[in-house]
C-alpha cells in the first residue's frame, strides 16, 4: 500500500443539501438551491486535507448500492485513497439530508448509517498509517478506529480528534488524542461544565498535545498550560454552515504540522471555514491551499 500524509476514519455518506428561504414545519417552500455531495466529519475532513495538498486515504463502510459507488466515486475524484474502505455487500449506504436557511446560512441535518455496519477491528488494514503525518477522528466506527489509534501511537502519528458528538466508544479514543478539539455541545455534555473555560480543564486531564473547542460564529478557544487562546471567526456571509467545523479541525491540524503556534493554527483554520461557507455544501467550497494564503493575505 501506498503512504499517505493524512488518513481520516468515521463515517462517510452521500449528503442531499437544499438551500431554502426558510426551514418549514407543516408547511412547504420552493427550494432554492439543491445539490448532492459526499459527506461525514471524518470524510469531508480527509477531502479538505487533499484540497490543501496532503496525500490522504479514508478508511469507513460502504454499502454496495448506488449511494455507496457514489461515495467511493467521489473520494477517488478528490484524490482520497479508498483502498481500506470496506464495502458491505447488499447493505445500503449512509445518508443525510440537510436543509440550509438561505438568510442565515445555518442548517438542519438528518442522516442514517442505513444498514451498513461499521467497520470492526479485524477489518482494518493497519498499514495505511505507514508513514502517515496525521490520523483524524470523528468518534464514528470506534473500534477500527482505536485500532488505528493504538497503531499510530506506535508510530508517531498525530491523532486528531473530532470531538463533535458524544457516542459510545469516545470514552476509549479521547486518552489517544494529541490534538482534541471539542465542539461547545459535546464539551459541556462530557465534562457536565457549562463554562467553557472549566469544560476545556477538565478536557485537558487526557493529557493531549492540544485541547480547545470550536464555537461556530464566535471563533475557537484553546487551553494551553493555564492559558486560554481565543481566535475569532472571519466576519463573513455565510451561504452554508454545513461542514464548517469538519474542515477546520483539517486545517487546524495541516499547520500545526509547520508550526505549533496555536493562534497561528486556529487563524488558519478559520479561514479555511469561512471560505468553505462561501458555497452550498459541506464540500463545494473547500479551498486550495494558494486560495488559503491569498486569502489570509488580505484579512487580517
Amino acid at each position: 500500500m501506498s503512504t499517505f500524509d493524512y488518513v481520516g476514519v468515521g463515517f462517510c455518506s452521500n449528503d442531499d443539501i437544499s438551500l431554502l428561504p426558510e426551514i418549514p414545519l407543516d408547511s412547504k417552500v420552493k427550494i432554492i438551491q439543491h445539490t448532492i455531495q459526499g459527506g461525514g466529519p471524518a470524510a469531508t475532513s480527509t477531502v479538505a486535507a487533499s484540497r490543501l495538498g496532503l496525500s490522504t486515504a479514508f478508511v469507513g463502510t460502504v454499502g454496495d448500492d448506488d449511494a455507496g459507488k457514489r461515495i467511493i466515486s467521489d473520494f477517488q475524484a478528490e484524490k482520497v485513497n479508498t483502498d481500506a474502505i470496506v464495502v458491505r455487500k447488499g447493505r445500503t449506504s449512509p445518508i443525510a439530508y440537510c436543509w440550509v436557511d438561505e438568510p442565515t446560512g445555518k442548517r438542519s441535518v438528518a442522516w442514517t448509517r442505513g444498514d451498513t455496519e461499521e467497520i470492526e477491528t479485524e477489518e482494518v488494514k493497519l498499514d495505511v498509517l505507514n508513514g502517515a503525518k496525521v490520523l483524524h477522528m470523528d468518534g464514528h466506527n470506534p473500534k477500527g478506529a482505536l485500532a488505528l489509534a493504538k497503531r499510530a501511537k506506535e508510530l508517531g502519528v498525530l491523532v486528531n480528534f473530532d470531538a463533535g458528538t458524544v457516542r459510545d466508544g469516545v470514552a476509549e479514543l479521547l486518552p489517544y488524542a494529541d490534538i482534541l478539539i471539542a465542539s461547545e455541545a459535546f464539551a459541556r455534555s462530557w465534562t457536565g461544565e457549562n463554562d467553557l473555560k472549566k469544560a476545556l480543564v477538565k478536557l485537558a486531564d487526557y493529557n493531549a498535545k492540544v485541547v480547545g473547542c470550536t464555537m461556530g460564529e464566535n471563533g475557537s478557544m484553546m487551553y494551553d498550560n493555564g492559558k486560554y487562546i481565543e481566535c475569532p471567526a472571519f466576519k463573513i456571509e455565510p451561504v452554508d454552515t454545513t461542514g464548517a467545523g469538519d474542515v477546520f479541525h483539517t486545517s487546524f491540524a495541516v499547520r500545526y504540522l509547520e508550526t505549533q503556534d496555536l493562534y497561528e493554527c486556529q487563524r488558519f483554520g478559520a479561514a479555511v471555514s469561512a471560505i468553505k461557507c462561501g458555497k452550498l455544501g459541506g464540500r463545494a467550497g473547500i479551498p486550495t491551499r494558494a486560495v488559503v494564503d491569498e486569502f489570509l493575505s488580505t484579512h487580517k
